[in-house]
C-alpha cells in the first residue's frame, strides 16, 4: 500500500515501540536517514520507544551525536509495534535487521530507489529526490528538527549528493540542505569529519585503486579491482573504500567510472557512476542491483574478468545506441 499522508505524525500513528533500520553496508545517506528520524522521533514523542538498528558504522560518522545509540545486535524478544526500514530497495538489502522487520506487527518503508519494490505493508517510495534524508526532511516539521536531528539528515543529504554535485541535487534538496544549516549545526565540519578526511589505509587502498584502474573504450570507462587479497594486504574494510568511485568518476574524458570489490570467493559488489547518458541503474537492475541513473550498483557472481567483459558489454550497447 502507498502511503497518502504527509508527516511523519501519521506514519507513527499509535505505535509506541518502534524500530528502524537501514541497508546493509551503510552509507551516509542511510546512517543520515536513520539517525535523523531515531532523533525527531525522541524529540517529539516521548511516550514512544525508539530503536535504531546497523550492522557497523564507519568510525567517521561518530560525529553524529546518536551514533553511540546505534544497536549492531540484532535480537529484540519482543516483535516491534510499527519498523521503518530506510533507503532500503528491497527486504533482503536489510541483512540482519530483516528478522526484526518480519516480526514486526505493522512495516513501513521511505526510499528514494526507484527500484524499490515496495516491500513494507505501506511504503512511501518517490524517485526523483536525492536522498531519502532529504525525502524524510520533508515529512519532518522543521520547527520541530533540533540541531542533532538536522546534523543526521544534512550528513545524508550531502552524501549522497556527493556534496551536491551530482545530478540529483536540485532546487527543493539545496533549500532542505539550507534550512537544516539554518540549525546552526557545524555543516562544514561534518563533512570533513564524514566524507573529506581519509585515514593512511584509506588513502593506500585510493592510491591503488588509481594506480590499477584500467581504461576502456577509448578512454569512456574506467575501471577499478580490489580483491579479497588487497583488502587484507592493507587491512581494509569496506568503509574504507569511501569516495574512490567519485575519485575514478572525476578522470578526464571518463563517462563511466566502475569500482569492484570482492566479498567472497566468486563474489563482488560493483559500484557505477554515469556522467553521460549511461544509465548505470538499468544495468545494476539486470544483475538484481538497483540506484539511480547516474549511481547504482550490484552485486555479481564469477571472476572479476567475467564481471568486467559483462557490465562493460551493457555499457558499450548504450553508448552506441547514444552515438
Amino acid at each position: 500500500m502507498n502511503f497518502k499522508g504527509n508527516s511523519i505524525s501519521e506514519i507513527i500513528a499509535d505505535a509506541k515501540n518502534i524500530g528502524i533500520a537501514g541497508h546493509v553496508r551503510p552509507d551516509g545517506d542511510c546512517i543520515g536517514s536513520c539517525l535523523g528520524l531515531y532523533r525527531y522521533i525522541k524529540d517529539n514523542y516521548a511516550d514512544v520507544k525508539v530503536s535504531v538498528y546497523l550492522e557497523e558504522v564507519p568510525n567517521a560518522f561518530g560525529c553524529l551525536e546518536d551514533a553511540k545509540d546505534i544497536h549492531t545486535s540484532f535480537g529484540v524478544k519482543e516483535p516491534f509495534e510499527l519498523f521503518i526500514a530506510l533507503d532500503c530497495g528491497d527486504e533482503e538489502r536489510l541483512g540482519k535487521a530483516r528478522q526484526l522487520f518480519q516480526n514486526a506487527k505493522r512495516t513501513f518503508c521511505v526510499d528514494h530507489h526507484i527500484s524499490n519494490i515496495g516491500y513494507a505493508d505501506t511504503n512511501y517510495v518517490v524517485g526523483g529526490y536525492s536522498s531519502t534524508s532529504e525525502l524524510l526532511y520533508w515529512l519532518m516539521e522543521d520547527g520541530k528538527i533540533s540541531k542533532t536531528c538536522a546534523s543526521a539528515l544534512y550528513v545524508g543529504i550531502a552524501h549522497d549528493t556527493g556534496l551536491f554535485r551530482h545530478s540529483c541535487t536540485t532546487k527543493q534538496t539545496m533549500l532542505a540542505a539550507g534550512n537544516l544549516i539554518d540549525k546552526d549545526i557545524p555543516f562544514s565540519q561534518l563533512l570533513d569529519d564524514t566524507y573529506s578526511k581519509k585515514t593512511n589505509v584509506q588513502n593506500q587502498i585510493m592510491g591503488r585503486c588509481l594506480l590499477e584502474s584500467l581504461v576502456l573504450f577509448d578512454g569512456k570507462v574506467i575501471a577499478s579491482v580490489l580483491t579479497g587479497d588487497m583488502m587484507d594486504f592493507y587491512g581494509a574494510t569496506d568503509s574504507d573504500l569511501e569516495g574512490i568511485i567519485d575519485q575514478l568518476r572525476v578522470t578526464e574524458g571518463v563517462e563511466v567510472a566502475l569500482l569492484i570489490h570482492q566479498l567472497k570467493t566468486q563474489e563482488y559488489k560493483v559500484s557505477m557512476r554515469s556522467n553521460g547518458d549511461v544509465d548505470v541503474s538499468k544495468i545494476a537492475a539486470l544483475y538484481g542491483g538497483g540506484g539511480h541513473v547516474k549511481a547504482a550498483g550490484c552485486t555479481m557472481g564469477g571472476s572479476y574478468h567475467d564481471i568486467i567483459n559483462n557490465i562493460t558489454e551493457q555499457i558499450e550497447a548504450q553508448l552506441m545506441n547514444n552515438n
